[in-house]
């Protein structure tokens, strides 16, 4: 898989993205606001990631998906290592990434990255999201934080 900055006159992959989060509204501020990599496999996007800086020295991984028929094939960690070594050559000191309580697959996928949980933001989903979420058969309910150094 190749993976690359999206280009300015590129339109983004709105349905991986929407995989990751199905907040249009969200996604459309994300890439306002951040900077969009995507993965290829035979020139077909495959995957995508968004770094979106949030405070001074941090930028926040967000809305990392793969395409449902390249899951199970290591992509998805690709991704997430290439986005930490994006981030440390930008110059930022921390990357930080959240999922919902439900998302086993990605809590080990992060930590395997080397993320460690730093925190619980309780109802996030609630609050942020009008319709319910379920994943493996659980409400998603709370964003679970973590971050690493870079």
């Amino acid at each position: 898989m190749q993976i690359r900055k999206l280009n300015s006159n590129e339109k983004p992959p709105l349905d991986l993205l929407l995989l990751a989060d199905p907040s249009r509204k969200l996604v459309e501020e994300y890439l306002r606001r951040g900077y969009c990599f995507i993965g290829s496999l035979n020139d077909q996007i495959i995957g995508v990631y968004v770094l979106l800086p949030t405070r001074p020295d941090t930028v926040e991984l967000v809305n990392v998906a793969v395409d449902e028929r390249h899951q199970g094939k290591g992509n998805g960690k690709r991704l997430v290592k290439h986005a930490i070594q994006i981030a440390a050559e930008m110059g930022f000191k921390t990357i930080e990434v959240g999922t919902g309580n439900s998302g086993v697959g990605q809590l080990a996928l992060y930590q395997k990255c080397g993320f460690r949980i730093t925190g619980v933001d309780r109802d996030f989903f609630v609050r942020h999201y009008d319709e319910e979420i379920f994943e493996n058969g659980i409400q998603v309910l709370d964003m679970i934080r973590l971050s690493q150094d870079l």
